[in-house]
């Protein structure tokens, strides 16, 4: 079973600290330092939406370079590899991918392309407001994004340990085989409640 993070809608109060944490934890380690989650407001309630490791995952299907394979307990995506299709984005059921410019970890020498300042004055660029799938830039490489659960980090997700309001838990096997026996023994204790209610029926009032 693969792993993966959820929010819980109403615990979580829009504060972005999880963004902001996860951005500034995967640039430290030289990867893309776009957020790898996606703030969902809708109404009064807000929910950060993250990749949900899929087991038989579209993105990792219909990657044209296997830069998204699948790993121990998740969806891996090598930056390196990726060549900026959009395709596992334009897949992913749960908008959890998102491209963002700029350079992968290990470019590969062949791959390297220097731009220099007069020569981007006369290039027209998009508006930073653009859509990120519609968005392109002269010199920049746009490198596909999606959760990788922190896995260089021992500590794990940076979301989970900054978010103020306990709102995103990991989810394995271990999460949900206790989630199972707490329903299992709510579900045993009503039958009991109920059965017993029908056993011994309610004394008259005198």
């Amino acid at each position: 079973m693969n792993r993966f993070v959820i929010a819980e809608p109403l615990r979580c109060i829009g504060c972005n600290t999880c963004l902001a944490a996860c951005a500034q934890t995967h640039k430290e380690q030289g990867l893309q330092q776009h957020p790898r989650l996606a703030m969902t407001r809708t109404g009064d309630q807000t929910a950060p939406i993250l990749c949900r490791q899929c087991e038989d995952a579209p993105c990792k299907r219909v990657c044209p370079v296997n830069a998204i394979s699948q790993g121990t307990d998740a969806i891996e995506l090598n930056e390196s590899l990726c060549i900026g299709c959009k395709l596992c984005g334009l897949v992913c059921p749960f908008g959890a991918i998102t491209p963002f410019g700029s350079h992968p970890l290990d470019l590969p020498d062949q791959f390297q392309y220097h731009v220099s300042a007069a020569e981007l004055a006369d290039v027209p660029v998009s508006s930073p407001t653009m859509e990120p799938f519609l968005a392109w830039n002269a010199g920049v490489r746009s490198i596909a994004v999606k959760c990788d659960l922190c896995a260089f980090s021992p500590s794990g997700p940076a979301c989970i340990q900054v978010c103020p309001t306990d709102a995103l838990h990991l989810v394995d096997e271990k999460l949900i085989a206790q989630q199972l026996l707490q329903r299992r023994l709510e579900a045993s204790s009503e039958l009991a409640s109920d059965l017993l209610a029908l056993a011994i029926p309610p004394q008259e009032h005198l």
